[in-house]
């Protein structure tokens, strides 16, 4: 058994889409990221880092994993699925996974950083981070034109970008001109396994679109999180602290 520690998040959701695609047994176990128990000392001795997701395998003795793109591999390494065995394949899986964890994942975090949550509108700096968002689905596409897949079959390279890709309007970054990346983003997400795993947990809010009142709301406590995370860290009990 698996405990996946999570929250609603595009990098929780792809351990949980990789888990339901794998059929491994699991418990969720859902962190509330506004009340900062990421940086709890129970989660800290999980996750040195205080982020999600992170997993514990009751099945190697209570071993963590940290970091998502790692929950990955070790998933598919477990299994032997999700990512070929020979190095070439391997490989190529890799080089697709991490360009999701050093470009996707972090163009599209500081997007929304800036785009939603930031309290001052800086448009040179909006621009920056949805212009490389956009640059980086080129990319994507490009590679797809050719390929059904980012790396031969379907693989944690697809999980990895596809949970990213899929908030792209969160971000404020269309995809419309991009015909290959939306192909394979429908693709993906008609997949029973994948539409499970965006469920655990479900979103308060439709990160696939400009929203409403929820939406408003969403922004408005991410918001507190990035202005207040650097505080609130300081100030989280440790052991022996009253």
């Amino acid at each position: 058994m698996i405990d996946l520690y999570t929250a609603a998040t595009p990098n929780g959701h792809k351990v949980s889409i990789a888990l339901e695609e794998l059929g491994l047994p699991y418990t969720l176990k859902v962190l509330d990221l506004a009340k900062n128990e990421q940086k709890t000392p129970a989660f800290l001795a999980i996750n040195p880092n205080g982020r999600i997701p992170a997993i514990v395998d009751h099945e190697a003795g209570g071993f963590a994993v940290f970091e998502s793109g790692a929950c990955l591999v070790y998933l598919a390494e477990k299994t032997g699925r999700l990512m070929p065995s020979d190095a070439k394949g391997r490989s190529l899986v890799m080089q697709w996974l991490m360009f999701q964890m050093g470009g996707i994942g972090p163009m599209m975090g500081q997007a929304n950083v800036f785009f939603r949550y930031f309290p001052e509108k800086i448009p040179a700096v909006i621009d920056r981070y949805q212009g490389e968002s956009k640059r980086l689905f080129r990319v994507l596409d490009a590679r797809l034109k050719d390929h059904e897949f980012l790396a031969g079959d379907y693989s944690i390279a697809d999980i990895a970008n596809w949970a990213w890709v899929r908030t792209h309007r969160w971000s404020g970054v269309d995809v419309d001109d991009l015909p290959n990346l939306v192909r394979w983003r429908d693709a993906i997400r008609a997949r029973p396994a994948v539409q499970r795993g965006i469920e655990q947990p479900a979103s308060r809010v439709d990160l696939t679109r400009d929203g409403d009142e929820g939406a408003k709301k969403f922004a408005e406590e991410a918001r507190t999180m990035v202005e207040m995370g650097q505080s609130l860290q300081r100030n989280v009990p440790t052991k022996g602290t009253p």
